[in-house]
This record gives structure tokens, sequence and C-alpha cells, in this order.
């Protein structure tokens, strides 16, 4: 058999894992997050200054924020509460220690402080949980495609073949979650009047890079003859295609219905889908093709699974727009506000959870293949999850640095009271000096998103045909794959250090 075909076969007919396992999971990204900046306090706290040192803020943030996932999808994976339960202790005990050392609030007793806290006004145009949603969704997107061609990354991580869960799977919706969330017609400001089809035409100049960049993977899958997922979005089709096309029939839809009834439309889009699935012939088209043996003859009979599923992604894209008004139309000043928000979240994740039960028992299972309403529902549930630990850990953050005066930490919450000086720029040293936000490699990467994603996918073609990665020890696996992250996030610092965004568009 050749490489193309096994390493073909090596990702091919999987399974995937539990809702609990992925769950679990969820939790690592927000927990790397919380040690990098209950690390930077404590900094603070010993030093009074914050870190200086750009190479040191690099290290810093590549140790705590990437090297972790990595190890937890592949040789940690066995282990995987385990190490979260031991990075959540961890973290714990900072605060318990920033607690002790705090230098505001020194001798007032922790439910005055607590009180006091719940009181305190937040930036209320700025919601940095989001940058970190999107941002560590491609940092764990990058980390996967190339690790998933390792033995080391667990096959059950791997996108499922027709049903089941996989990690990667809720990567592929949440990449759309967390474009939807802040998409254009979200972000409209309050008292903004632009015509009905404003966006459309916006999303039509917007998404070209898109379209390009998908064009540009089909035809150098073809011409180095790279192995394929056949089932996964066709002969032709691929995940860029889905983005443009899902994010362009959005504004459309956005264009003919009211923004504020987009939880209506996705709603439709799933349950209407979901009957055609079930009552018509259109599942054992998408399953086994046009003959019902996994014919490819045809444009849409070769890319039925790509075609079909922009329906439920599109779906999971409006009920997702549906949360990122819920979360940037109304200005929330106060953290006692924010706790409020986490609560609707959680009360909307039991209900969504809830749900997916009684479908996947009634109707049918979760199939990523097909984006049916099962899927819709759970990507929308844990792409929720995965935004209220990063709120969480958000506001944690935001507590710690309330009882340190001066602390500051990228890429997270300020107070009010110190946004004229401290405001998502500039972090101000004594000695009259400053550390650009480019310390920070979230910031980093979420100036150059599609760019960073880009430069992963082209490093995971070349390790790809110059590492035989399928039968790679566990050795070569990791010195690989951190040195694969390590150029991804070092170019993104570099460029971030540089003001260079290569966005024209």
């Amino acid at each position: 058999m050749s490489q193309k075909l096994l390493k073909e076969d090596f990702i091919s007919n999987l399974n995937g894992t539990s809702l609990l396992e992925i769950s679990i999971g969820l939790t690592l990204a927000p927990l790397c997050l919380l040690s990098r900046g209950l690390l930077l306090i404590l900094y603070f706290l010993h030093n009074g200054r914050p870190l200086g040192s750009r190479s040191t803020h690099f290290f810093l943030d590549f140790s705590v924020l990437v090297v972790p996932p990595v190890l937890c999808c592949t040789v940690l994976a066995p282990i995987l509460p385990w190490v979260i339960l031991c990075i959540a202790a961890f973290c714990a005990g900072l605060v318990y220690k920033i607690y002790c050392r705090r230098t505001t609030y020194v001798k007032v007793p922790f439910w005055q402080i607590l009180s006091d806290f719940l009181r305190a006004s937040l930036e209320p145009e700025y919601v940095p949980s989001l940058t970190v949603f999107r941002v560590y969704v491609n940092v764990l997107t990058s980390i996967s495609i190339l690790a998933v061609d390792f033995p080391q990354y667990p096959r059950r991580y791997a996108k499922t073949e027709t049903y089941g869960t996989g990690v990667m799977d809720f990567g592929v919706g949440a990449f759309v979650f967390g474009n939807a969330v802040v998409c254009p017609e979200v972000r409209l400001k309050g008292g903004e009047v632009q015509s009905k089809f404003f966006y459309l035409a916006r999303q039509f100049f917007a998404v070209w890079p898109l379209f390009l960049l998908g064009f540009g993977r089909l035809m150098s899958v073809k011409v180095a003859e790279y192995h394929e997922h056949t089932s996964e979005y066709g002969v032709h089709w691929n995940f860029f295609f889905t983005l443009a096309v899902v994010r362009m029939a959005a504004s459309l839809l956005l264009s003919l219905f009211p923004v504020r009834k987009a939880w209506i439309v996705a709603t439709t889009l799933a349950v209407v889908y979901e009957c055609f699935l079930a009552f018509t012939p259109l599942k054992m088209f998408i399953l086994h093709g046009s003959d019902g043996r996994g014919s490819r003859a045809g444009f849409l009979d070769a890319n039925r699974e790509g075609v079909f599923s922009v329906i439920g992604y599109l779906a999971i894209y409006m009920a997702s727009v549906q949360v990122g008004l819920y979360l940037l139309k109304k200005k929330r000043g106060s953290v006692r506000e924010w706790v409020g928000v986490i609560h609707s979240f959680l009360l909307a994740i039991l209900v969504l959870f809830l749900f997916l039960h009684a479908v996947q028992t009634y109707v049918e299972t979760i199939s990523r293949r097909m984006a049916n309403l099962p899927f819709c529902v759970w990507v929308v549930a844990h792409g929720l999850s995965l935004l209220s630990c990063f709120l969480v850990s958000d506001l944690v953050l935001v507590f710690a640095k309330f009882l340190v005066d001066g602390a500051s930490v990228p890429c997270s919450w300020n107070f009010v009271q110190l946004s004229a000086t401290n405001k998502k720029h500039d972090l101000e040293l004594r000695d009259g000096q400053t550390i650009p936000q480019s310390v920070c490699m979230v910031s980093a990467v979420n100036k150059n998103q599609l760019l960073y994603f880009l430069l992963a996918n082209i490093l995971t073609g070349l390790v790809n045909m110059m590492v035989d990665t399928i039968h790679s020890n566990t050795v070569l696996a990791m010195f690989v794959l951190h040195v694969y992250m390590l150029t991804n996030c070092l170019v993104m610092y570099i460029l971030q250090a540089k003001n260079v965004i290569l966005k024209w568009w």
C-alpha cells in the first residue's frame, strides 16, 4: 500500500470519543490562560513591575498557553482529567498566594472584598473572552491538523467517519461559532443605520480570500497527491469553501430577517434540514452517493458532504449570531452583570444538552459528515461551554488584579478607573518604558488569524511530505509538533511586534 493510502486509512473510519471527555477537555485552554495571567500578577507582586522582556514574555506564553495542549492531545491524553485537576490546583494555589499577599483591602474580610468586587466596573466596550475564544480555537485546530497524522494522537480525537463526536469535529463547528459571534451584523453599534444589503455586499468582498485559499488548497492537494479524507467534505470541497459560503448565506438571511430573530432562523434551518434527512432519500445520498455504493460522479455527487453540510453550519452560524448579540448589544459594566451572563449561559447549556439527549435518543445521533440537528445542538452547547469557561477564567483574573494595585494582564478585562492608562494599549512600567501588547501571543495571533491558519496548513503539508508521521516514535513526534507550533507562533509574534497586519480586504 502506498504512503498516501496508508495515511488516508490512518485518519478514516473512526468513531470519536464521549461527550464527557470532550467536555472535560474544554477546561484545559481556559485554565492555561488563567495560569499565565496569575503568574504575571505574581511576578508583579514579587518585583513591583510587570514582566519587561519580550523574549521572556514569549517563552512564558508558549510554555503555558501552547505546550500543555500539545502534550494533552498526545502523550498525556490517557491522564487528561488528572492533568486538568493539577493545573486547576496550581491556579487555586496561585490565587490563594495572591490573596494572602494582596496590596489592596489588606485588612478587609473576604466577604467585604467579594461584595466590592462584584460592584466593580469593567470596560464595557471590550469582551476579551471573545478574542481569546477565537484565537484558541485557531491554535487548537493548528495543533490537531498535524498531530492527527501521528500515532501519539488518540484516534478517538480525530474526525469521525459518519456518526460520533471527535475533538476535531467540535473544532470545525467552533470555527463557525467563533466567526459568527463577532460578525459585522453583531458589531453594528446602536444608532448606526446601514442599507438592508450593506453587509451582504461587504461579505462578498470579505470572503474572497477564503475562496482563494480554498482553490489554492484544492490545487496543491491534487498536484502534490497529498492524502485526503474524501468523506469529510468530498473530492473538491474543503472547509475554506464551507466557511465562505456560510458567511455569505448568513449575510443574505440577516438582510432578509431581523438580526434579533437569528435564533428562529437557526432553529428553522436545523429542524427542516433534519426532516429532509429523515423523510427523504437525502441521507442515503449523502452517505452512499447516487448509486448507493459511494459513487462520486458529477460535482454534487462528488462533493455531497461539503455541499449539504453547509445547511447545518449555517444553522450553527445563525444561532451563534444570537449569542454574539446577547454579549455585545447590551453594555455590561459591573462584575455582577457578567456573573449573570455566565448564569444565563449555564442555563442555556443545560437546556441544550437535555434537548441533545432527547434528539439522540429519538431521532439520530451526532454526525459531522451531515451536520445534522444533533450536531448543530452539540456544537452550540459546547461553544457556549467553552466561552463560559473563558469568561470564568477572566473574572478570576480580574479578581486577582482587584487585589493587587497596578497589576496588568494582556488580553483580559481592566477596571474602568484604569482605562485611561491601561485600556487595550501598552502596559506602562515605573521607569516610563512601555511593553507593547505584542508581548501577548493571544494578541499576536488575533491580529493575523487567517494568515496563522494558512501558515499552519502549509507547514502541516510540508511536515507530512518530509516526515513519515504514522511510523514516528514519541520523541520525534513531540519534537516536530513543538517546533511546528513554535514556528507558527513566533511568526505571528514577530509580525505583531513590527505592527504588521496582513489584511487589506
